[in-house]
């Protein structure tokens, strides 16, 4: 690669800083830093992280980071699909621009638990309180350099959540198996793949074959009929009944 020029030493004539050097020369070696949290890595070290990565994810599926760091390094692919299918959405456009946020803190809980039963807001808190789970537990993205389509995987693990809550899934082994199967035809994100195909292994085999005669079947239709789930401004529909969304969404009535 091109040698690093020091700060101390600006190139002779040219009228530049050395910081000003020192900026041209990341954005030379392709290691610019695009994001806070951006680490800049080759396409040799991506590889070698998402191996890594695919093997704990296998061995432990509730290593949420090593998930995280899979979907990054192999989703090079399908994340400009994810984002021009939202360019070409009114709404998904509206969220590629605004950037809304699903955390503790742009929620309104107490809000979200006073709207009616029935209602996205309300049983999307239900799921958080059922499961014990937090949206401020997804991972920020670290390794793809691109600044739009860094915020596209950030969108869909903030999702997540509610794709449960869509598809009536709990958080257990099975529930996840079968939100991965309909993300993965929704997506097309190896890593959804990848926990679509293998994390069957675990389940016992009366499990198996409700997974099998009803759960994927019903999961992959649902996936192929529905319309692309990061086009909903899901914080502008929490009044909205589930029913209704998934209506709309395309989304069959779980069995």
């Amino acid at each position: 690669g091109t040698a690093r020029l020091s700060r101390a030493a600006p190139r002779a004539g040219d009228g530049r800083s050395g910081e000003e050097e020192e900026v041209e020369e990341e954005v030379e070696e392709g290691c610019y830093q695009l994001y806070p949290g951006h680490i800049p890595t080759s396409p040799l070290q991506k590889a070698l992280l998402a191996a890594g990565s695919a093997v704990m994810a296998l061995y432990d599926p509730y290593r949420h980071d090593m998930v995280a760091v899979l979907g990054e390094t192999t989703g090079c692919l399908a994340l400009p699909n994810l984002r021009d299918k939202m360019k070409h959405h009114p709404e998904g456009y509206r969220i590629l621009q605004e950037r809304p946020r699903i955390r503790l803190s742009t929620l309104d809980m107490d809000r979200l638990r006073g709207l009616p039963d029935g209602t996205l807001g309300r049983e999307y808190v239900r799921f958080l309180e059922d499961n014990k789970v937090s949206p401020d537990t997804r991972m920020p993205p670290k390794f793809v350099d691109d600044e739009e389509l860094a915020y596209v995987i950030q969108r869909y693990r903030e999702v997540h959540d509610l794709m449960h809550t869509l598809l009536g899934m709990p958080t257990n082994m099975l529930g996840e198996v079968v939100v991965k199967w309909f993300e993965a035809v929704q997506t097309g994100l190896p890593m959804c793949v990848l926990g679509a195909a293998f994390g069957p292994v675990r389940l016992s085999a009366r499990k198996l074959q409700v997974l099998a005669t009803e759960l994927v079947p019903w999961a992959i239709r649902s996936g192929r009929n529905a319309s692309c789930i990061l086009n909903v401004y899901y914080e502008q529909r929490w009044e909205q009944p589930v029913e209704s969304l998934r209506e709309e969404i395309g989304i069959f009535p779980p069995p």
